[in-house]
């Protein structure tokens, strides 16, 4: 690797063989003015040098933020589920409104924490402030595309493994007690989709697990079911597809209640499928529209809420907060976390554990109790 500096009008530059075109082998060279003295020239032709050497130069671009995250965006699409391309995708969208135009080489911690801060306020794609979990989630987006950008030798580093994001609050999910699940249970037991509730109330499955559950997925006389696969939606079109991680897949016990629901709901929908005849679509859907069709996600979410708002019960958001019912509900009642967490189709305890971190005082205080129980007990026992 070679290396000179020379005059150039008043000042100095330097050109520097920074090695062959990965494309075409040829040779390529990078050349810099505009140093005031000799020393400047040398120290900058140096450093160039020094980067080939060690494998960490990078060839000038002037590819901006937005056209790279723009192509990136969409090379990553068929590497994902429908629904997470489309997140990327409003990422993509807030991060550009901000950067777009910046050059990706001169991106840095700075840049991105500015970003951030501006899309806290008013600088949303829409003209809006977002939530700190929204931008928290652009700023995983920008970690991913300049990990692969740095992968790539597009960028000397990335500047998102630097930057931080803002703080996302810790608030505690809205849930029933047992008495209150049990009102909202008995308002709707004549309603046609009342083994839905149960099935969310005594499994803490998610709603698109629930909504793409099939019968053959069930074994009544066994007392369990398989989540295989889930119904979600994308711009409110219905997606059908595996479920949401591996761990997602998985097998849940059910209760004589709950199994019993279901018998019931299946008898029910056998007379509606007579009564629509041919005009029956055979999906297999344990819970769907009157015609066998997939029932929509967010058509489910407000019927749903209409039937809440109809009992004395607190507000709660929808569906997945009878998950995170069940959820509490089980710790409470001391079930172990391992099982809560499998249950729940977490990837690893420490989720659900940081979750329900608001269930913790109250297990922390059992734990007290417990094992003093324990220890006073037999020191009494002891002594006597």
């Amino acid at each position: 690797m070679r290396g000179h500096v020379h005059r150039r009008g008043a000042g100095w530059a330097y050109v520097a063989d920074v090695g062959l075109d990965p494309v075409t082998g040829r040779r390529r060279q990078r050349t810099k003015s505009g140093f005031i003295t000799k020393r400047e020239a040398e120290q900058a032709v140096r450093a160039v040098l020094e980067e080939v050497r060690v494998g960490a130069y990078v060839p000038p671009s002037t590819e901006t933020v937005g056209a790279y995250l723009a192509g990136w965006v969409e090379r990553a699409k068929p590497n994902l589920r429908r629904t997470s391309w489309d997140g990327y995708r409003k990422a993509v969208m807030h991060l550009t409104s901000q950067l777009g135009s910046m050059p990706l080489q001169q991106l840095n911690p700075v840049h991105l924490e500015a970003c951030y801060a501006e899309l806290t306020t008013s600088g949303g794609s829409r003209g809006q402030g977002l939530s700190a979990k929204t931008i928290g989630n652009a700023h995983a987006v920008m970690r991913r595309a300049l990990g692969d950008a740095e992968r790539l030798g597009l960028v000397a580093r990335n500047a998102a493994r630097l930057a931080r994001p803002p703080k996302v609050e810790h608030v505690d999910m809205p849930t029933w007690t047992s008495h209150e699940l049990g009102l909202f249970l008995d308002s709707v037991r004549e309603d046609r989709l009342y083994a839905a509730f149960v099935v969310l109330a005594t499994t803490g499955m998610r709603r698109g697990e629930l909504l793409g559950l099939r019968w053959a997925d069930l074994d009544l006389d066994a007392g369990h079911l398989s989540v295989k696969q889930t119904i979600t939606a994308s711009n409110y079109v219905i997606i059908v597809g595996p479920t949401k991680t591996a761990r997602s897949r998985r097998r849940i016990e059910l209760d004589p209640v709950t199994v019993e629901a279901l018998r019931q709901h299946r008898k029910a929908q056998a007379a509606e499928r007579l009564a629509v005849g041919s005009e029956w679509l055979s999906e297999d859907l344990v819970f769907c529209e009157l015609n066998g069709a997939p029932l929509h996600p967010d058509r489910f979410t407000r019927y749903f809420r209409r039937r809440v708002s109809r009992v004395a019960v607190p507000a709660i958001r929808g569906p997945h907060d009878l998950r995170h019912t069940w959820a509490t509900l089980a710790l409470k009642a001391g079930v172990h976390p391992k099982v809560v967490s499998d249950r729940l189709g977490h990837s690893t305890i420490s989720i659900t554990l940081d979750i329900y971190s608001h269930v913790t005082p109250s297990l922390d205080a059992d734990a007290a109790n417990a094992v003093a129980s324990a220890i006073f007990e037999r020191a009494d026992t002891d002594a006597r």
